[in-house]
Order: structure tokens, then sequence, then C-alpha cells
């Protein structure tokens, strides 16, 4: 069974790190809110990790889910990453993702991908969330710092503890499928060609967009569609840049990243194109893909996500993007029958 049969077909998930008080200090009701909209929107999948806010994401997202029959709804959450009882009193600093999650929770959060850790981190999950079971496991973050040592000793810490671990959960019935929860390429290139610990599929964030994607196609997509492991993408709006914001990358847009996206915004204004339309329905024309996860905090987004999922695209949009070197010339497109 494949990550898209997991999914229940939905192809639209909500991705919950805003609920972790991603970029700012999102009240309780809101945070609700929110999820209740994604729920009246027939959203059905839901994607949340320890980090996003040192657990403030999967709290909100237990409570709000919580009226609901546990066998109606897919909750992905991630390991990797432990959040401690001990207090942060300065501010939280997390690598190349920055204060991103300064307004969430104080704990202490740190790395650990080994067996122990990580059915710690899943047993802290399920008590986070109030519900007894999690249908699938990323393995999150682990391509930080690709090029340095650090990065090689995490994933070799992963490889031999929660790789092995999560298989065997796996294959016990216990979850449903396992992959890697990244933003990076290359940890994925490397999973793919596990003989003793095989993922069943990848999140893949920020690297499959309508900005940014050209790596992947090189050997990500069509290797993992040889192979059957599908991909769910995450941060379709590249970090928000793509639906309004000034955000690359969790950092500010550079100058020639709000250069790319003046372009594309230029072309889809000479077509009456939502950009955000324009992002999902990009996403998801790759036959890898099993679903697309945007992340929303207020409810009224969760509509927009909705209403692009299905709103028209002329041909002549996705033309112009290609012929203006904007799109890889590769990338299967909406209705090009690829």
């Amino acid at each position: 069974m494949s990550i898209k049969d997991k999914l229940a077909g939905s192809v639209l998930g909500f991705g919950t790190a805003p609920l972790g008080n991603m970029f700012r200090d999102i009240p309780e009701a809101e945070a609700a809110a929110t999820v209740r909209a994604a729920w009246e929107h027939g959203i059905r999948y839901f994607d949340t990790a320890p980090f996003y806010g040192a657990g403030l994401a999967e709290i909100r997202l237990g409570q709000a889910l919580a009226e609901h029959k546990r066998d109606d709804y897919v909750i992905s959450t991630k390991v990797g990453r432990i959040v401690l009882d001990e207090i942060v009193t300065g501010p939280q600093e997390f690598g190349e993702k920055g204060t991103v999650f300064e307004h969430g929770r104080k704990n202490k959060v740190i790395n650990d991908y080994s067996a122990d850790a990580t059915l710690r981190s899943i047993d802290d999950s399920l008590k986070r969330m109030g519900t007894d079971r999690l249908d699938i496991v990323w393995v999150h973050d682990i391509a930080q710092d690709f090029y340095g040592d650090e990065w090689l000793a995490r994933f070799e810490e992963a490889r031999t503890g929660a790789f092995r671990v999560l298989t065997r959960l796996r294959d016990e019935g216990v979850i449903k499928a396992w992959g890697l929860g990244v933003n990076r390429v290359e940890p994925v290139e490397l999973t793919m060609d596990l003989q003793e610990a095989r993922p069943d599929g990848f999140l893949l964030a920020g690297r499959y967009t309508l900005l940014d994607h050209e790596r992947a196609l090189q050997r990500v997509m069509p290797t993992a569609a040889k192979l059957g492991m599908e991909i769910v993408v995450g941060g379709p709006y590249s970090s928000g840049i793509l639906a309004g914001g000034a955000n690359f990358e969790y950092q500010p847009a550079s100058a020639e990243i709000i250069a790319k996206v003046a372009r594309i915004k230029a072309a889809a204004g000479r077509h009456g194109v939502s950009i955000k339309a324009a992002a999902l329905q990009f996403s998801l024309a790759n036959p890898a893909v099993a679903a697309v996860i945007p992340g929303a905090s207020k409810p009224e987004r969760i509509a927009e996500d909705r209403q692009a999922l299905s709103a028209s695209i002329p041909a002549d949009f996705w033309h112009e993007l290609r012929e203006q070197g904007l799109v890889a010339p590769n990338a299967p497109l909406p209705g090009d029958g690829r």
C-alpha cells in the first residue's frame, strides 16, 4: 500500500508548523479555529512534529482533533528531536532555522536519532496529542549542515537507530509507514539506496515547489516513482514568499529570490492566475507526489488553499513559465499529459 493510499486519498493536508507559533504568537482560539476550518474543508491528513514550538503544535492539534473519531483522520509526526523539561532562558535558536519558533514553548529541544530516543519521542508525541496511535512517522531534519561531520554522525545514528526501530514498528503494524522529513534532497537520495531499512516515502519540504524544484527533478522524483516511495510536499509556498510573505528558507528572501517571484507573479497576473493555485497544482502534477501540506495559522488561509486546489489555470500560463525558464523543461505540469 502506497503513502497515497495510507492518506485515504487526501491530496491536500495540513502542515501544523504555524501552530507552534512559527514567526508569531498565535492565540489559542485562532489556532483551534484554524484546525476546525481544515476539518470543515475536508482535510483529514495532519502533519506535525515535536520541534514545532517545542511540542506546542502537537498539543494544540491533539486538543482540536479530540472531538473526532480517531479512525477518521491521519496523523504524521516526527522523531529525531526530543523536547526536555529543562527551560531555555535565552532565545530559542535552531541552527539554519534560526529563531523561527522563538514564540513557542521554552522547553529545550535536543537532537537524538538513537533507537531509545526514537521510542521515547513517539511515546511523548502520543501523550502530547492524547492519541493512541500514529499513522506515519518521519525522521526529522537529519540533513542540517549536510556537508559537515555533524551531518555524517547524525545520519549514521539515524540509520542504526531510528530507521531500524521504525522499520520494526511498521512491520509489527504499530505504525503504517515511515520515511524522512527533510528540506534537502541529499539524505533522501542516500536513504532510497538503503537495503536494510526501507522507507515508504518522504516528506520533502521546500524542494519541490514552483520556486525551487530543479535538484529534486534530477533524481529524487523519478527514483521515488520507480521504487514506489511517494513524496509528500511540504512548504509548497517556499516559507511563505509564494503566498504573499517575505521569507524564503525561514529567512528574509534574497534579492534574487524576490526578483524570481516577481516574474512568476507577473506571469500569473497576465493570465488571471492565483499564485497559490499555481504553487499547489505544480507540486501535485508530479506523479511521485502523494499530497501537499501547506501550513496555515488563520482559518481563512485554509479556504484559500482549498480553492487554489481546484482553480482553473490556462495552459498558456504554464507554457509561459517554461519559455521564461521559470520551471524546468522536464517538470510535469498540470494538464500536459505527463
